[in-house]
């Protein structure tokens, strides 16, 4: 059980990407109070949370209410997690972070909870993981993850100034090599017949 954990870990934390949030978190909450903050971190935090659950339960539901087949799910999403990994890999920014600077507190957890966090490439990887690893597994590794998030975003402000929004994106980007390859690989396996 602890491989598949392990391996499902790292997997969401890719796909999740905390870093590349915490520099649009670092951005738009700047000019707030650090209480305000942790309120963001918790409100962005729990949305995903709220979307990671809802497609762990029904994940599989949704797919037979639409007729589609998890293969095919595997490669649709694998080309959304490709997307998503090039645009990582060439540093295009997930969401217009200038227009957030002025939105409420809500509106900025809102778009960090989904889709930066918990966009269609997770919900790809929640179906697709339940189906491989089964429920327990997949939600002790998203809980894992979660946590981490939370502790990113509570620590925003030591990590920027130990690390830099520049340390911060590469790490960003050579996840985004790790999120192409893992789009390659649900496409690949997808085509199996």
């Amino acid at each position: 059980m602890f491989e598949p954990l392990l391996q499902l870990t790292i997997l969401f934390l890719v796909i999740f990407d905390p870093f590349a949030s915490l520099v649009i978190f670092l951005v738009a909450t700047e000019k707030m109070s650090s209480s305000d903050r942790k309120q963001v971190a918790n409100t962005a935090v729990g949305v995903a949370a709220a979307v990671s659950a809802l497609f762990l339960l029904f994940g599989t539901t949704v797919l037979n209410l639409f007729n589609t087949s998890i293969k095919e799910f595997q490669v649709a999403g694998g080309i959304v997690l490709g997307i998503l990994g090039v645009k990582m890999v060439l540093g295009y920014s997930l969401a217009k972070v200038e227009e957030l600077k002025n939105s409420t507190g809500w509106a900025i957890a809102s778009i960090i909870g989904t889709p930066l966090l918990t966009g269609p490439a997770a919900i790809t990887a929640i179906i697709v993981s339940v189906n491989d690893y089964g429920r327990t597994v997949t939600t002790v590794a998203l809980a894992i993850v979660l946590i981490l998030t939370t502790i990113l975003f509570y620590n925003a402000g030591r990590i920027d100034k130990v690390l830099g929004r520049t340390s911060i994106k590469v790490i960003s980007t050579i996840l985004g090599l790790i999120t192409l390859s893992w789009g390659v690989k649900y496409v690949l396996s997808g085509l199996e017949i």
